[in-house]
């Protein structure tokens, strides 16, 4: 019986007794077996320096076409959070929660170039973090997106709700924004803002709701920012909507309108603003931005620059090896320069 059972066991494939294997070896294949033709370039020193000298040909134009674009932008920015506050103010953070207190400022700006329509007016917050990661979770995009959620305010501690009724929207982004306010005039005369399609055509239509109305919002005993018209859906809130796609640096700047008048030197302009938003409790700073956009949009030279550091650098090498190679040539593929063929003299 023994005998027969170790029979069946070992020939049990019926091919005469032979154990069969399974194999997992993977069906044959060019590109497994990484046999597919190939182009594997042999780095001469002609070959670099063409390189070097063919990115330096392209890099160069560029950075100088992109600085000289934004070099043609004008700006005035404006810092006001210092300036608006009365000279006999010794506590900053007291006067700013003071509701009591008016916050009305008058600014004079003057244009120094020429500044033709549309100009983009924008406010600019220094040393505020909205990538704070406990700050951008703050928010439910199902809420902001779908009436039938207003419930939804799992993720928006801590201004999720007020005495047990969900706050819309909620979170501290939307609690946060900003509310400052500008009336600009020129030669006496007011300069129309236009608000709107400040914000991303995408974020209107997909990101806020138009069912979607603000419900017991700044209801609470600390108010953070701006108070939302509850008459108006948040997808027609487009202060709301630009303040909610926050910035991932702590320096940045967001859109609050356009002018469609245009500027010439020297003009006078007067902006009449409420000091509202509170950036004294963490030291940081508000600025008034007026400026004129080109092909390459707002003023911002580190793109020119970075392109001409490069393509400097290029040259730079091409002309180092360039150098190297007509002083110091030598044999491409020579076994004499490999260690182990060197005299120990020679070392």
């Amino acid at each position: 019986m023994s005998s027969q059972a170790a029979g069946s066991s070992s020939g049990g494939s019926g091919d005469g007794g032979a154990p069969r294997r399974n194999s997992r070896k993977p069906k044959y294949s060019k590109f497994t077996q990484q046999e597919l033709p190939a182009c594997k370039p042999i780095l001469t020193p002609k070959w670099v320096i063409s390189v070097f000298v063919l990115v330096g040909i392209i890099f160069v134009p560029i950075g100088v076409v992109s600085l000289m674009a934004s070099k043609k932008v004008v700006e005035i920015v404006d810092r006001y959070d210092d300036a608006c506050v009365p000279d006999n103010t010794t506590d900053k953070l007291a006067y700013i929660q003071n509701s009591t207190i008016p916050k009305t400022c008058t600014r004079t700006l003057k244009v120094p170039k020429d500044m033709k329509s549309p100009i983009f007016v924008y406010y600019q917050l220094d040393n505020f973090y909205q990538n704070h990661r406990r700050y951008v979770k703050s928010r439910s995009d199902k809420q902001l997106r779908d009436a039938s959620k207003a419930n939804d305010t799992s993720t928006c501690d801590p201004e999720s709700t007020i005495n047990g009724v969900a706050i819309v929207p909620c979170g501290l982004i939307a609690w946060s924004t900003f509310n400052d306010t500008y009336v600009l005039a020129h030669n006496s005369k007011n300069l129309t803002v236009d608000k709107k399609d400040i914000s991303w055509k995408s974020d209107r239509e997909h990101k806020f709701g138009s069912d979607v109305f603000p419900k017991n919002f700044q209801k609470g005993s600390l108010i953070g920012g701006k108070a939302l018209d509850p008459n108006k859906s948040l997808s027609e809130q487009e202060d709301l909507i630009v303040w909610m796609r926050t910035a991932a640096l702590p320096t940045f700047r967001k859109l609050y309108g356009r002018i469609h008048v245009n500027l010439t030197e020297n003009d006078t302009i007067t902006v009449t603003l409420e000091n509202n938003y509170n950036t004294y409790s963490f030291g940081g700073k508000k600025k008034l931005v007026l400026s004129t956009s080109t092909w390459l949009g707002g003023k911002n030279d580190f793109l020119g620059l970075a392109y001409l550091s490069v393509g400097g650098l290029c040259f730079f090498l091409a002309f180092a090896f360039t150098l190297l190679y007509l002083i110091k040539p030598r044999n491409l593929g020579d076994n004499n320069y490999l260690s182990w063929n060197r005299s120990p003299a020679g070392r």
